[in-house]
């Protein structure tokens, strides 16, 4: 080596050393805000990594408000590695926290109902949490421990695959807004409790529950209900702020309802505590539910707030069409619609049913119809039927489109729409390949 490379390299290697712990004094002195906000980017298994970067990061970790134990925290193929290893690495981080817990997540493919969540839930308890998500996606139901019904800050409730049994002296969340409920068992008295016991409740999803069949909804600041279960009767009370419902009746509730026509309407119960109702999903066989007893021609008191409407529906059964008919004219500002169909072996040998031809010269029906979807039609003669009923009451319509269940016959069924009498001049007729 030279005398002149010699003497470089000793004039550069202090100054790389200087910036390098210039480097690493920027890094440690950074304020605390800006720290917070990079740990709460990474995951918790990160997160606990920056340990090493400098002695002032050692533990800056530990005092992180949101918790969250997922597959980011633990990326094992093995699944018995998985889950000793998700065990540690949740036990490690709780020890040594020393902060206050706002959220607490608990989500990962291989955590089952194990003891060891009762003493993860009963830490994260003596926290003010605001945000619980628990989600099991193996096993039995995990039972919730008493200690969860303490928790009296929460805002946000989210369980997957447990069982609710709140103690007596639970008498509710009062802060809780927003309430996701999945593969969940629990009586109908806990269920109602529960509902009208979270007075600030603004959201509710519920979705595969086992233990009750019949529910009601009192909460008098719900805002957003989404339902998918298997239930016989759904009744609102104090309901004026909702205003987004979907809702999905998995059973086909006919050989229930057979035989019982002369019960009051579905209809009227369903709405009548909904006067603010601006999106509704009708979904699976819920059509069918709200078919039942005496559909009226409209509803007493009309939707006006209504303006996007979804409905899955059997364009042979001459109840379902009559509750739509009733829908559609009980929502004079509705701008949406969707319309899917259903089919069943039972109703499809019924293939004469006239309803919608019938209505074809009813006064205009759709004053404010704007967008249209029509989905999974086979162009059968009821189906067309309700097109050429649409088409002809919806002086305002801009766009209509229609996807079949198959592309069997879509050139002529194409070459039938476009010849359909329409209200509207500005009305365009879109055809969706399957």
């Amino acid at each position: 080596m030279s005398i002149a490379s010699t003497i470089s390299e000793k004039k550069t290697t202090p100054k790389a050393l200087c910036n390098m712990q210039n480097q690493s004094d920027r890094l440690s002195n950074l304020p605390s805000h800006i720290v917070d906000g990079i740990l709460s980017w990474l995951s918790i298994r990160d997160a606990v990594r920056t340990s090493i970067l400098s002695s002032n990061w050692r533990y800056k970790w530990a005092s992180l408000p949101n918790l969250i134990f997922d597959k980011d925290c633990c990326p094992f193929n093995d699944q018995a590695i998985a889950k000793s290893k998700l065990i540690n690495i949740i036990d490690q981080v709780l020890v040594l926290h020393t902060g206050i817990i706002q959220k607490f997540k608990l989500s990962h493919k291989d955590l089952q109902a194990v003891a060891d969540i009762d003493r993860w839930i009963l830490y994260v308890s003596r926290s003010p949490v605001e945000d619980l998500v628990l989600e099991i996606w193996k096993g039995q139901r995990y039972k919730m421990p008493s200690s969860l019904y303490s928790c009296k800050h929460l805002l946000h409730l989210e369980l997957f695959n447990c069982l609710l049994n709140p103690p007596p002296v639970f008498k509710g969340f009062p802060n809780l807004r927003s309430l996701d409920l999945q593969h969940i068992t629990m009586t109908e008295d806990t269920f109602k409790n529960l509902i009208a016991w979270c007075p600030s409740l603004e959201r509710l999803t519920l979705m595969n529950f086992e233990g009750f069949f019949n529910l009601k909804i009192n909460a008098p600041n719900l805002q957003f209900f989404d339902i998918g279960g298997d239930f016989e009767d759904v009744t609102f009370e104090n309901t004026n702020m909702l205003s987004i419902i979907s809702i999905g009746l998995y059973i086909n509730v006919e050989t229930e309802f057979n035989g019982r026509q002369n019960h009051p309407s579905n209809m009227l119960n369903f709405f009548a505590c909904l006067p603010h109702i601006q999106r509704l999903e009708v979904q699976s066989y819920f059509l069918k539910y709200l078919a039942h007893g005496n559909v009226p021609s409209r509803l007493p008191v009309p939707c006006l707030d209504l303006y996007y409407l979804s409905i899955r529906i059997n364009y042979y059964d001459i109840k379902e069409n009559k509750t739509a008919f009733c829908l559609f004219k009980s929502s004079p500002n509705l701008s949406e619609l969707e319309m899917l169909a259903r089919y069943e072996e039972e109703s499809i040998a019924n293939t004469g049913t006239t309803f919608w031809e019938e209505k074809l010269q009813a006064e205009c029906v759709f004053h404010q119809l704007r967008v249209v979807r029509i989905i999974d039609i086979c162009a059968t003669k009821p189906e067309l039927d309700f097109v050429k009923f649409l088409l002809a009451n919806s002086p305002v319509l801009e766009k209509l489109t229609v996807k079949p269940n198959n592309a069997d016959g879509g050139l002529e069924l194409l070459k039938e729409l476009v010849r359909y009498k329409r209200a509207s001049v500005q009305a365009e007729v879109i055809y969706m390949d399957t």
